[in-house]
């Protein structure tokens, strides 16, 4: 059974991260609607810089297509840097150990990866990278993946709100999204982490004899600063293979609480700066109530099974915090890990799928509340068919472009796991690094583009990975994950710009019995999409208990 302990440690997180949250919404509002703040002196002339340099009218607006266009160049260009950086490191400064550069397809799956928040590690970046490669290609990848993703959930909003002409100039919220948000917060963190005993250094790697009398090298770097924004920006790609259940990563139980505080910081935040956008602070109680109630089912789902069958796992943090946070990193879409997913029971692995496949509870900072919204008008269709009126969501008609526009958005998530987990065992590629055709190998496979189609970047497979086939069908399906449902859900907004408005009196949207259907809603719908997979995988290894020698 969970003690009081655990359980108040669960709840204390859970807490901070929704008074956090509430308290940031303000200033994140003011941010993006441009209003007055105490940094104004030291950053608009910093800013206003930067848009004379790249010939940026900060005042113009932009329609979706230019909006989600800026977005994709730009990403583009940002990994065509990336992927030169890594191809090139070993003639490249800062290399202290010497690393060549990577394979071409292992260099291509990491920069699509990581400009897209993904964050799938086909490598082992402390034997893999240099301190270059680690600043210059995966953390300013971390930085502006995660300032993409916040700047589309801005201009979904701003579409959704009344009286937007546009959805907002998509290089003014980027930098913004930087220079006001995550670099402020990332340098508290970064304190904060070095503080708790990350490493934050330059020096390179040092080997130290052990009380054995044997030599062992410590890999130390740049870690507190990458720390930071993996998960602040729900990137998860971690300085190390074992990303955050390494111990120079994640030291202490109290580092372990402020980095699953930074996942859920921003994604709980923009759902209160939601109902601020829309000037009406009410609608975000609903979205706040059915995402956490969609978090806690998946948690309960983790931890039906009793605690001792959860053996194996990172004994410094032991079996419930190791499950809490697999929960936590699949359903904010961060993907970094703390233990090893090969650990967890079957009813945890599905609990994560689950996250997965709903990316919206609470999802990653931004699409997560983009998937809400994408949730609330499928919602709002169906209840409108079932009680005869016409759908409406803040006083707008719901048409059957929106509807279609949001099924298109939902259905590419399953066409992009589900067909290429099928190649994979179609084409051999599964058996080439040794897995079978049982449940926990299917699990392995499924896991591995659900993880990537969700931009979520948690997998199983790790560097046993790294080979062309799954190096390429990864990234083909992370880059469409990430950019085709984007592209759909900015086209929705842009079409709610300028429709007519009037009193609601339809369903109300701002109350818990609307958060309830919701939530019931996005659990059938899910369910019904994913269940014979699921029932394929984790739960038939659940039932022939084969999962680590446990059921």
């Amino acid at each position: 059974m969970i003690d009081l302990i655990q359980a108040s440690t669960a709840a204390l997180i859970l807490g901070a991260v929704i008074l956090l949250g509430r308290l940031l919404a303000p200033y994140v509002t003011h941010v993006f609607t441009c209003e007055p703040t105490h940094l104004d002196r030291i950053l608009n002339p910093v800013e206003n810089a930067i848009y004379k340099i790249v010939g940026v009218d900060a005042r113009r607006g932009m329609d979706w297509k230019e909006y989600f266009l800026s977005a994709l160049f730009l990403n583009v260009a940002q990994m065509a840097l990336a992927f030169v950086i890594l191809c090139v490191q070993g003639i490249l400064p800062m290399n202290p150990q010497g690393f060549p550069g990577l394979s071409w397809d292992l260099a291509l799956n990491t920069v699509v990866s990581f400009a897209t928040n993904t964050n799938l590690q086909h490598y082992a970046g402390e034997v893999s990278l240099s301190y270059f490669s680690q600043m210059t290609a995966i953390q300013f990848l971390q930085f502006t993946s995660a300032a993409t993703g916040i700047c589309a959930a801005i201009a979904v909003v701003r579409g959704f709100a009344a009286g937007s002409k546009d959805l907002g100039n998509f290089f003014v919220d980027f930098v913004r999204s930087i220079t006001r948000l995550l670099i402020p917060i990332c340098l508290l963190a970064s304190l904060a982490f070095v503080w708790l005993g990350v490493p934050q250094t330059l020096n390179g790697y040092v080997t130290v004899r052990t009380i054995e009398g044997s030599a062992q090298t410590l890999f130390v770097g740049p870690v507190a600063s990458l720390v930071s924004i993996m998960q602040l920006g729900t990137n998860g790609g971690g300085y190390y293979g074992a990303n955050s259940a390494y111990p120079f990563q994640n030291p202490n139980p109290a580092s372990n609480a402020l980095e699953m505080i930074l996942m859920l910081l921003l994604p709980t935040s923009l759902i209160f700066v939601y109902g601020r956008m829309l000037g009406k602070k009410s609608e975000s109680k609903p979205v706040l109530f059915a995402v956490y109630a969609l978090y806690g089912i998946n948690l309960i789902i983790a931890f039906l099974q009793p605690l001792p069958s959860l053996m194996g796992l990172e004994v410094r943090f032991g079996g419930f915090l190791s499950t809490f946070w697999t929960v936590t990193t699949t359903s904010t879409m961060t993907g970094s890990l703390n233990s090893s997913l090969s650990g967890m029971h079957p009813l945890t692995i599905l609990a994560a799928l689950m996250g997965m496949f709903i990316q919206g509870a609470p999802g990653g900072k931004g699409l997560g509340l983009v998937y809400m919204v994408m949730y609330i008008v499928i919602t709002v269709f169906v209840v409108g068919l079932m009680s005869g009126r016409t759908p409406e969501y803040l006083g707008m008609k719901i048409t059957s472009r929106d509807v279609k526009l949001v099924m298109i958005a939902f259905l590419i998530h399953p066409l992009i796991i589900l067909i290429p987990t099928v190649i994979a065992y179609g084409t051999g590629a599964v058996a080439a690094i040794g897995l079978g055709k049982d449940p926990i190998s299917f699990t392995q496979i499924l896991y591995e583009y659900t993880t990537s189609a969700a931009n979520n970047g948690s997998d199983f497979l790790g560097t046993t990975a790294n080979t062309p086939f799954f190096n390429l069908s990864t990234a083909i399906v992370i880059f469409i994950g990430r950019y085709a449902p984007m592209a759909v859900l900015l086209a929705l907004a842009g079409s709610m710009i300028g429709r007519k408005r009037h009193a609601e009196t339809g369903l109300k949207t701002d109350s818990i019995a609307f958060s309830i259907v919701l939530v019931g809603a996005t659990l059938i719908l899910v369910v019904l999409t994913f269940f014979p997979f699921l029932a394929l995988g984790p739960i038939l290894s659940y039932f022939q208990g084969h999962l680590n020698g446990y059921g």
